[in-house]
Order: C-alpha cells, then sequence, then structure tokens
C-alpha cells in the first residue's frame, strides 16, 4: 500500500523559515514523480514545487524561496521553506505519481502571521 507521512510545519511570522518532510512506504521511492501542493483556505489546490531525477520546477510565487530535495536512500523529500510571507498560509500536500496513479499524503498546516 502506497502512504505518505508528512511532517514539519507550524506555525512562524512572516519573514521566518519552515522545514516540512514527506516520507513515503510501499512503493520504489526512486521511480515516483513526487510534488508539493499547497491549500489556501477557500483556494484550490496549487502546486508548489515537483521534482523529477534532478530536476525541479517551482511555482513563481515561491521561486527563490523555497527549495526541494529528495533523498531516495531514504525515501523522504524535503521541502525548505524560507522568507515565509502570510499568503503562504495553507495546508501543504506531498502527492506521489506512480506509474501513473497518485497518492496524496494527509496535509501539514503552514501558517505565517505579518
Amino acid at each position: 500500500q502506497v502512504r505518505l507521512v508528512e511532517s514539519g510545519g507550524g506555525s512562524v511570522q512572516s519573514g521566518g523559515s519552515l522545514s516540512l518532510s514527506c516520507t513515503g512506504s510501499g512503493f520504489i521511492f526512486s521511480h515516483a514523480v513526487m510534488s508539493w501542493y499547497r491549500q489556501a483556505p477557500g483556494k484550490g489546490r496549487e502546486l508548489v514545487a515537483g521534482n523529477v531525477g534532478v530536476t525541479t520546477t517551482y511555482a513563481d510565487s515561491v521561486e527563490g524561496r523555497f527549495t526541494y530535495s529528495r533523498d531516495d536512500a531514504k525515501n523522504t523529500v524535503l521541502p525548505q521553506m524560507n522568507n515565509l510571507k502570510p499568503e503562504d498560509t495553507a495546508v501543504y500536500y506531498c502527492y506521489a505519481n506512480v506509474a501513473q496513479r497518485g497518492t496524496w499524503g494527509q496535509g501539514t498546516q503552514v501558517t505565517v502571521s505579518s
């Protein structure tokens, strides 16, 4: 069974940093396309960052502030969020695409106060 477990998140003031992590199990992690999404209150879910091999793409709204790495040996992806803004407040979700089948993590709340 494919499973994703997220950790990290929390509350921080504007300009602060937070580290998230997502650990997968039940699949060959190195074969998966891993992505992070977020959903702000009253809005749809949006892609934040995606990683395939050594290539990572970012949403324009987080480019230069967020970094996203993966450690296939530990079945983990590690988003690092710097210079956070109130508009980054959202539930952040890990997503794994394994052989064209998608699985979501449970989500972790990030709240940025001004």
